[in-house]
């Protein structure tokens, strides 16, 4: 287990840890005072290190972690925390941002104890369509791998903020190998079967489509999606949200399960297109709701079944070796 740091610690002779926010695999996240700034509060994600690695691959991992740091720190949009600094000490790599306050959506719909409504669904929906479409057209793009309600947060004015930028990925256009060394593999329940090989598989814009389209399950049905390994095993796992919350609109409940497709290319290519069904604007492309929940999957599995199973073989020997290192 990787140790975390103890409150009261300062950074860079000027970041004074106050509290553990978050911690997983791949980091942990502190609030923190900024000591330059008096009543800044900051949010800094510590990535931890392997600790079975080399010392050639830890010098080119912090090589690669400031190279995307730096790319980062010049992201500008509301509805994602500004990157403010980033830098490395003592062996450990550090990225600083805004400390967004406010609860999260996980916290909201605990909080319910039923569905969000979805008149809340579709305005903050825009939003973080809006911040993703953002991310995605840079260049090269930005994937956030880990969307999920926990990641959302609402601030004090009713803004969206599409947090945790510790697992991102930069995918260049040219070049499906990844570039970056802080990203995680995801949350089960909203991850793409192709995430699921870590590096080793494919991951683009469909990827964080299909981890929207979970979220947005969830906000709606109060229940967690079927992950994608029991989905590869029982194609009708997955329910449609109107069947669990009969209130969910159709071309919600449309949107959600074309983002969800097993296959990228049953998916939206791209964020704007789930955009236009996500709101009615246009319908779905191609066969109606219930064909394209059935026959899309089945095409895709047939088309790259190979492509999956080997994903799928992946995490089960990574639960294998986790379970007897």
């Amino acid at each position: 287990m990787f140790a975390t740091l103890e409150s009261g610690v300062i950074l860079r002779e000027r970041y004074k840890l106050t509290k553990i926010v978050g911690q997983g695999g791949m980091g942990s996240v502190y609030r923190a005072e900024d000591l330059r700034l008096p009543g800044r509060l900051c949010a800094i994600k510590e990535v931890h290190p392997d600790l079975n690695a080399t010392e050639a691959y830890r010098q080119q991992a912090q090589s690669q972690f400031l190279q995307e740091a730096s790319i980062l720190a010049q992201l500008d949009h509301p509805s994602l925390p500004k990157v403010s600094d980033f830098f490395s000490e003592n062996g450990r790599d550090y990225l600083v941002m805004d400390f967004v306050t406010g609860k999260d959506l996980r916290q909201l719909l605990q909080e319910n104890q039923g569905p969000l409504a979805e008149e809340d669904i579709l305005a903050w929906g825009g939003q973080i369509i809006d911040a993703l479409a953002y991310l995605h057209r840079q260049d090269p793009p930005v994937l956030h791998r880990d969307i999920k309600p926990a990641n959302i947060k609402l601030t004090l004015d009713n803004r969206i903020k599409l947090v945790d930028f510790g697992l991102v990925k930069l995918m260049a256009t040219d070049d499906e190998r990844t570039i970056t060394v802080v990203q995680g593999r995801g949350t089960a329940l909203y991850t793409p079967l192709e995430q699921y090989g870590g590096d080793g598989g494919h991951t683009d814009a469909r990827s964080d489509i299909y981890a929207l389209g979970a979220t947005f399950y969830q906000l709606l049905t109060d229940f967690p999606p079927s992950d994608a390994k029991a989905r590869f095993l029982n194609p009708l796992a997955l329910s449609s949200p109107e069947r669990i919350n009969p209130n969910v609109s159709a071309h919600l409940a449309e949107a959600i399960l074309w983002a969800m497709e097993m296959h990228p290319d049953e998916r939206p290519s791209n964020v704007e297109a789930f955009r236009q069904v996500f709101f009615g604007l246009q319908p779905r492309p191609g066969a109606s709701l219930a064909e394209s929940s059935s026959l899309g999957l089945g095409a895709a599995l047939r088309a790259n079944w190979v492509a999956l199973f080997t994903a799928f073989l992946l995490f089960i020997i990574a639960v294998a070796l986790t379970i007897m290192g």
